[in-house]
């Protein structure tokens, strides 16, 4: 666990004499402390310094940031989950659109048969998967690898006729400082749209590719997103379309929500000249990653993300160079946005 203090005066450079650390105030501090202090996503420990969620009967959930994600505790992912414990989880998961678990120590098949709780898994069309378990996607940056996959605001398999609908990221080695996955709020970046711009908006669909069709200058081909240790890549399917039309207001099928709808796969706008087209692109794309519309998720050893690619759009931050990073990878199917 970490502690952030912020702004507390009385932590002056003399109380770090002898350290050869500089800490003046308004600065962020962070203080290491052992997990067993503040209790483990699946220690009951926790029970002790933590107060229980009001709105859950199982778990705790703690938000971590305005714009959404929070971390849950009191569950044990490896085990078999009780449907009423695992109701509350895709509560908070609806609620926060994105969930982070601690200190989940599972097996492949494990991980798998957790997973399916979420819906049908998704093959990937361009990256192989594990030898003995397709299902799972080895996500890694070797410590030459200059280039980290995921390293674009994008949200999974936009590209397709049916996106996917989550992603449940699991941590295998992480890097010893850095490598923390951004998400952008998509609800809130369309709420904070003018009334004129939302009644713009509300007709316009998006047309998206993932298969190296190079239309607007600033995109990276598949070839490009793939290179490296970072996944295995894989000819697609022949016959798979890797090109589709969407909303680019799209409506949460179970929240019933309206966000913005679009990524890196999105090349241009139906029906708008290209000018015009890439000029609204890019001050949406700009717009949807504010500073406000973002949260931040810290990775540990054994930490599983699960965040909602209806509402989301995520970035993996490269900032560890030098050192390794390996992430196993699970996506569940979606429907049609509408």
């Amino acid at each position: 666990m970490v502690i952030w203090l912020k702004d507390i005066a009385y932590f002056t450079e003399k109380m770090f004499q002898g350290n050869g650390a500089e800490v003046t105030s308004n600065r962020y501090i962070a203080f290491a402390i052992k997990s067993k202090d503040y209790g483990t996503s699946n220690d009951s420990s926790h029970k002790t310094t933590r107060k229980r969620s009001v709105a859950y009967k199982h778990i705790d959930v703690q938000p971590i940031a305005g714009a959404g994600g929070a971390e849950v505790y009191g569950v044990d992912l490896s085990k078999p989950i009780k449907r009423d414990v695992f109701a509350e989880v895709y509560k908070a998961w609806l609620k926060h659109q994105a969930v982070f678990f601690r200190d989940q120590k599972l097996t492949s098949e494990q991980y798998i048969k957790f997973a399916k709780k979420w819906g049908g898994i998704h093959l990937h069309p361009f990256v192989k998967g594990l030898a003995k378990h397709p299902e799972i996607l080895e996500v890694k940056k070797t410590e030459t690898d200059t280039y980290t996959f995921g390293n674009r605001w994008h949200t999974d398999q936009m590209f397709s006729p049916t996106p996917a609908k989550a992603t449940i990221l699991y941590a295998k080695e992480v890097p010893p400082y850095g490598g923390d996955t951004q998400f952008a709020n998509m609800y809130l970046a369309y709420e904070a749209l003018s009334p004129g711009m939302k009644k713009m908006l509300r007709k316009v669909k998006t047309y998206n590719v993932g298969d190296g069709n190079k239309r607007r200058a600033n995109y990276n081909t598949r070839q490009d997103r793939y290179k490296g240790a970072s996944a295995k890549p894989k000819a697609p399917p022949k016959g798979l379309k890797t090109n589709a039309e969407h909303p680019l207001v799209r409506t949460h099928p179970e929240t019933k929500k309206k966000a913005l709808y679009i990524g890196v796969h999105t090349q241009n706008l139906v029906g708008f000249e290209n000018a015009e087209s890439e000029f609204l692109i890019d001050l949406l794309r700009d717009h949807c990653t504010r500073p406000e519309f973002i949260s931040r998720f810290d990775w540990q050893k054994n930490s599983m993300a699960i965040w909602d690619n209806r509402c989301l759009q995520h970035y993996a931050i490269s900032d560890y160079p030098g050192h390794r990073r390996r992430m196993h990878r699970i996506t569940i199917k979606g429907d049609k946005p509408f």
